[in-house]
């Protein structure tokens, strides 16, 4: 046992024990009943990092408007000033949303972010190139390319992408329009852990 982990305490049938179990008490104690809650907030590493705890995206966020695409144009989402990419660093899935206003076919794939914003420790990125990665077999494939979906216009037309960018850093999507005119483009999209 270690020493430093362990209290000194009167032993059964001691002749300390007899004394302290013949002096009288009270049949009660008072006992605090008081219920507090615990938050867990994160953890410090042994390097002395604390990291906190992640949770899913209350609400769709990064939302990106690209007016007037023509047909065949690229757009790539999202791009603000708070998210010029996303990391998806302790996220499994995500929702994309995608607000076209003419309807018709537009195609997804996930590519990398911009060369100005690193991926872990490394900059500059190839940018706007599609993600590759052994998921689905033993080489390099792309990691989501959709070839076309028809979309609505004027409503936000939302797709779920399963464990495909988990732990990805520092992607966009990039959205070709399809469609066969103009459209404004808004994408958002919401994490998942």
């Amino acid at each position: 046992m270690d020493p430093k982990n362990t209290r000194k305490v009167y032993a059964p049938y001691s002749t300390t024990g007899e004394q302290v179990g013949q002096t009288p008490l009270q049949g009660y104690v008072d006992v605090a009943q008081a219920v507090y809650p615990a938050v867990n907030t994160g953890q410090i590493s042994t390097d002395g990092e604390w990291s906190g705890v992640i949770t899913s995206d209350k609400q769709f966020i990064g939302i990106t408007t690209h007016p007037g695409i023509p047909n065949t144009g690229v757009t790539l989402s999202p791009d603000t000033p708070d998210f010029p990419s996303i990391n998806m660093k302790g996220y499994k899935d995500i929702f994309i949303a995608i607000k076209p206003t003419n309807g018709g076919n537009y195609a997804t794939n996930a590519v990398a972010g911009p060369n100005t914003t690193p991926f872990a420790n490394l900059i500059p990125v190839n940018s706007g190139t599609d993600l590759r990665g052994c998921v689905r077999r033993n080489d390099f494939d792309s990691i989501l390319i959709d070839s076309s979906d028809n979309m609505t216009a004027d409503v936000w037309n939302i797709f779920v992408i399963q464990d495909q960018l988990k732990d990805q850093e520092n992607f966009q999507f990039k959205v070709v329009n399809g469609s066969g005119g103009n459209s404004d483009i808004e994408v958002a999209f919401m994490r998942l852990v």
